[in-house]
């Protein structure tokens, strides 16, 4: 089965994604994750959480995906230490001191490798494998057959995204915000410099660095037999609204096996 990960920025937002079909969600908790700049959940409501999908048969897996300084290592320790007496089912990670931490700390928890450890090949996929990940998110940039050759010969699951905004470099190796206003998307404060404008004369008002939107919702049967094992919709800074539809849109499609146009409508205006 083809896991539906939704995301959830929010308590609201993650009812939203619960209520809407989602076979697990993915959140935050204070500030080691890379969406600072979402409501996030206080380690106070982390239980409260948690208890709600599991109640009605919802994964939860926890974004650590930050570099993290040395001085900091003893409240990420802290965090899952907390984590994982609130029972969540994985740790999304990304630097590899972390990776350690969480496998000394908390060795009952699966960790996976976060989309930011720019993991685009088999090599890659392997290395995160030997450290003891289970899963590794792919990075949001690999072809159809790149996908399928990994997923072929890979010792452990694989996530890719499949539904929403799309960074203009290769997921964690982007530097532009902190070059231009000393944001790291590295450290969750990305200012999204890319989704600004850009020139001057007639080229103002040009968008050259901003991408489109990954929709993959006509290529689940494909992502199936590739044998991923995890589809994530984008989205921790976007509305519940927005969450529940998408979710709601992409269970239906996966549980029918088609899209009609107002799906396809419905999640071009979401």
């Amino acid at each position: 089965m083809l896991e539906l990960l939704a995301p959830a920025g929010s308590m609201e937002a993650l009812r939203a994604a619960v209520q809407n079909g989602a076979n697990a969600v993915y959140l935050g908790c204070g500030t080691f994750n890379a969406r600072q700049s979402a409501k996030n959940f206080p380690p106070q409501t982390l239980m409260e959480a948690v208890k709600y999908c599991h109640i009605r048969g919802v994964a939860v897996h926890l974004t650590l995906n930050t570099l993290v300084s040395d001085r900091e290592m003893g409240d990420v320790a802290d965090l899952i230490r907390h984590a994982a007496s609130c029972g969540v089912d994985a740790f999304i990670v990304q630097d590899l001191g972390v990776v350690e931490l969480c496998r000394q700390i908390a060795p009952d928890v699966a960790i996976h490798g976060s989309t930011q450890m720019t993991v685009h090949s088999l090599p890659g996929v392997l290395l995160c494998a030997a450290w003891g990940m289970s899963r590794v998110v792919l990075s949001r940039e690999l072809s159809r057959e790149e996908i399928r050759y990994i997923c072929n010969n890979s010792p452990i699951e694989i996530e890719v995204f499949g539904h929403g905004a799309l960074c203009m470099c290769y997921s964690g190796q982007c530097y532009l915000s902190a070059a231009i206003g000393g944001r790291s998307g590295n450290r969750g404060r990305c200012a999204q410099p890319c989704r600004q404008s850009y020139g001057y004369s007639r080229w103002e008002n040009r968008y050259p660095l901003s991408l489109k939107d990954n929709c993959l919702v006509e290529y689940l049967r494909d992502l199936r037999q590739m044998g991923v094992a995890s589809l994530k919709l984008e989205g921790r800074m976007k509305r519940p609204e927005y969450v529940a539809a998408v979710t709601q849109i992409y269970r239906r499609a996966l549980d029918e096996g088609l899209v009609t146009r107002e799906m396809r409508n419905t999640l071009l205006t979401a």
